[in-house]
């Protein structure tokens, strides 16, 4: 992908259609979103970020049992950083070996190895393996609800609020589709290890074999997450996440009437984000868009580009109609440090900016000698003069 420099004075686009040596391109014709049963549901782009579908998707509900994804997560992020590991020995209390609802079947006096509770976390929903973690990683389930609120905010999660570990009821234990969307996209970026779990399908503790209560699993071979919740105040609910070809989507769905009512509504707006979107990378991490001069300076140009990888969600076959403008500060001066802003890009797609992100220095540009100096501010004065 190539860009034309372009000042804050001066101000041309430059069109990735034109580029292709196309001279028209066909409309993308994209109907409308399916019909959902349910409370509340959103489809996601976790790499762009772009929400594709969504009704409701920041009302808080009861999360049910989609509020052990903050429980594993957590757990996830202290293996992480190494506070534990998936060997440590975890003792049952007489609250864990209580807790009613899903269980692992945990035994009250025993000690169980993490990395067991947290697949009975994830793939059984177990709230006895939930509450032990909980215990382990801050010594009562109590403190570790004042993490998991820290970590929801942390993560932008402004509209959730927990009071357990588990997601049994209670009245200002709350979520919404969009948050635990948010949430699914920071299980399967920050911690890609783990993340295989969630696709696991049984998992056998203490002799009995419990199976993922996520059923697409079994029926849409892309589908590798994540997680079910039911409660009868929650109704039936699913975050599911799946990934074809280059593209992964994220599902959520609150409120449905059954286990397959949920299945079903998740299937259908994933079937359609698959249809008719796809994601594009448009920039690296690190990789140069240009290089720009630099006036004063011990070089004369630095390279500029983005800091982190770009994507965006289009519809398919739209690519070509992408608009790209670079928009560069007129003059750049020495000295230059790497991640100095000096400009922004924007993306257009249809009128619609899909991208407006700074550029920064990919390289440093120390300051040049006095004579250099002197010399290139002579040549500015003249260039500024006649422009």
């Amino acid at each position: 992908m190539a860009f034309k420099t372009v000042t804050r004075t001066l101000f041309l686009v430059f069109s990735l259609l034109l580029m292709t040596g196309q001279a028209s391109a066909q409309a993308v014709l994209i109907p409308s979103p399916p019909q959902i049963a349910g409370s509340s549901w959103v489809l996601m782009d976790p790499l762009s970020g772009r929400v594709i579908m969504e009704h409701n998707s920041h009302e808080r509900l009861p999360p049910a049992s989609l509020t052990k994804m903050m429980t594993a997560y957590i757990v996830e992020r202290e293996l992480d950083e190494g506070r534990i590991t998936m060997q440590d020995m975890v003792p049952i209390s007489v609250k864990a070996w209580r807790t009613e609802g899903s269980r692992t079947f945990v035994q009250e006096g025993t000690s169980v190895p993490v990395e067991a509770l947290l697949k009975g976390v994830i793939i059984q929903s177990g709230n006895d393996a939930s509450v032990a973690l909980a215990e382990f990683v801050a010594g009562s389930e109590g403190a570790f609800v004042d993490i998991m609120n820290q970590q929801a905010q942390l993560l932008g999660m402004k509209d959730s609020h927990f009071e357990n570990a588990t997601g049994l009821p209670s009245a200002d234990h709350f979520s919404t589709a969009y948050d635990l969307a948010i949430l699914a996209q920071h299980i399967i970026q920050d911690y890609p290890e783990n993340y295989p779990l969630y696709a696991q399908k049984h998992f056998t503790y203490n002799n009995i074999r419990q199976p993922n209560r996520n059923s697409l699993l079994w029926r849409d071979d892309s589908v590798d997450g994540l997680k079910t919740g039911h409660t009868q105040e929650a109704g039936y609910c699913l975050v599911a996440s799946a990934k074809r070809n280059n593209t992964r989507l994220i599902a959520t769905v609150m409120g449905t009437s059954s286990a397959e009512a949920r299945a079903q509504e998740v299937q259908k707006m994933l079937n359609y984000g698959f249809r008719y979107f796809e994601t594009a990378r448009l920039f690296g991490a690190g990789q140069e868009l240009m290089s720009s001069h630099v006036w004063g300076g011990q070089v004369n140009s630095v390279s500029v580009g983005m800091p982190e990888d770009v994507y965006v969600t289009i519809p398919r076959g739209s690519r070509d109609q992408l608009e790209s403008v670079v928009d560069l500060d007129s003059v750049i001066k020495a000295p230059i440090k790497v991640g100095d802003e000096l400009g922004r890009v924007r993306v257009v797609l249809d009128g619609e900016t899909v991208v407006d992100e700074p550029v920064l220095a990919l390289t440093e540009v120390p300051e040049g000698g006095f004579f250099k100096r002197i010399w290139d501010a002579i040549k500015l004065f003249f260039v500024q003069l006649f422009n």
